[in-house]
């Protein structure tokens, strides 16, 4: 080795990671002309872990605590490196700090609708969005798999590939669900089970682990929407019997409640009330419009649409 490397080698006598900032969830240890020196001590705060990696083969991992590094708690760089137990000399080793904090607040969306069959509707097309959230389980996984050799792999190099892996599984639940459209509401968080229960084996290839998913909102395109608000109105047209009695029912207490009425202001209010049910049930009559015509022989009256009087029984033009 020339001096002038060795004058600019420096060793380390301390290794750790403060996390100075948010969202990186790998961060590998600047090791340009440096050695760790043996019995260096090594800081993995809480929310953190570890891992020495010698020629790309992942070696020793620690846990939150604080370590002298040594050929006793390097057994696997032990091993990788051939030391014997007296080993006392500097070395080097690529060292790679992870962040196991949750991730919250990662946001999903459907960017086109999802085809899915429906029961009540057929072939409907559906948005959803919502939230989940996860962590770094497994630092070996994921330096394998995702982070590499990169000096630092942030939250937001992952997001797009874990929104395509979210929204995937999202469909595949809501095609087999088999829940209606109508009813999906009140099953969000059935659905969010669901997905979740797909989604973590995907996330587990990463190295990640799913902690919360949460649906949001479920909705159809505008096209569809304006379909089921017609479909909804005209089954409230449907019901009009029903609902112009609650109208009725309505009414009663507030007439009631008429200091200047008494009871007449009861008998009012209910008289208007039946009286509005009554016109509203005859406007649903086919025969509702149509006044009834006197008989072309005996002049009694005669609904419009009868062949026949029913008084005298004469036929009717």
């Amino acid at each position: 080795m020339a001096l002038g490397d060795f004058l600019r080698k420096q060793f380390i006598d301390v290794l750790q990671w403060t996390e100075p900032e948010d969202g990186i969830l790998a961060y590998r240890f600047p090791m340009q002309d440096m050695e760790i020196q043996t019995g260096a001590k090594l800081t993995v705060r809480e929310s953190q872990m570890a891992a020495f990696v010698n020629e790309g083969k992942m070696a020793d991992v620690f846990g939150p605590g604080l370590y002298t590094l040594s050929t006793k708690t390097l057994p696997v760089l032990t091993n990788l490196m051939n030391w014997d137990k007296a080993f006392q000399s500097p070395f080097k080793s690529d060292v790679y700090f992870f962040s196991t904090r949750l991730q919250l607040n990662q946001r999903w969306g459907t960017a086109n609708p999802m085809t899915v069959r429906d029961k009540e509707f057929g072939v409907v097309r559906l948005r959803g969005f919502g939230t989940y959230a996860y962590w770094l389980s497994n630092p070996a996984t994921f330096h394998t798999r995702v982070s590499g050799t990169r000096d630092i792999y942030r939250v937001a190099d992952l997001e797009g590939q874990l929104r395509d892996v979210v929204v995937s599984r999202v469909t595949e639940a809501f095609a087999s669900s088999g829940v209606p459209f109508l009813d999906m509401a009140a099953n969000q968080g059935g659905l969010a089970q669901e997905i979740a229960k797909r989604v973590q084996p995907a996330f587990a290839d990463f190295g990640l682990t799913l902690s919360t998913f949460i649906v949001e909102n479920l909705s159809l395109p505008d096209e569809l929407q304006q379909r089921l608000d017609e479909r909804i109105g005209m089954n409230i047209v449907g019901d009009l019997g029903r609902y112009a009695k609650f109208q009725v029912a309505q009414s009663i207490p507030t007439a009631a409640a008429n200091p200047g009425g008494g009871g007449a202001g009861v008998g009012a209010g209910l008289g208007a009330g039946m009286a509005m049910a009554q016109s509203m049930m005859d406007a649903l009559k086919p025969d509702a419009a149509a006044a009834p015509r006197p008989c072309v022989k005996c002049g009694k009256p005669v609904p419009s649409q009868a062949k026949f009087c029913p008084e005298c029984g004469a036929a009717q033009a």
